[in-house]
């Protein structure tokens, strides 16, 4: 029996929640910008403020990468496997 890996698709989406003043996400947006605009992905920036559900979520996470909604990194983050993922 052979085994059949099965291929992910490659992301859409990335986006990039973040919070006025966070030193971190100001260190990071620039690097994910890039590798999405280096892979021809859309790009996102959404506030973890402006919603209720995003605080819950993600307010002790920011900076967050999200990837079609799935969340890829948090805190820091990993050029090389970004790239990598948006491929």
């Amino acid at each position: 029996m052979a085994l059949r890996l099965r291929r992910r698709e490659r992301p859409t989406l990335v986006t990039f929640v973040t919070r006025a003043g966070c030193h971190l996400c100001d260190v990071a947006e620039p690097v994910v910008r890039s590798a999405a605009e280096h892979a021809g992905v859309a790009f996102e920036r959404r506030d973890v403020d402006a919603s209720d559900a995003d605080r819950a979520a993600y307010s002790d996470k920011v900076p967050v990468v999200l990837l079609d909604g799935r969340e890829h990194a948090y805190w820091t983050v990993d050029e090389k496997a970004l790239r990598r993922a948006l491929r």
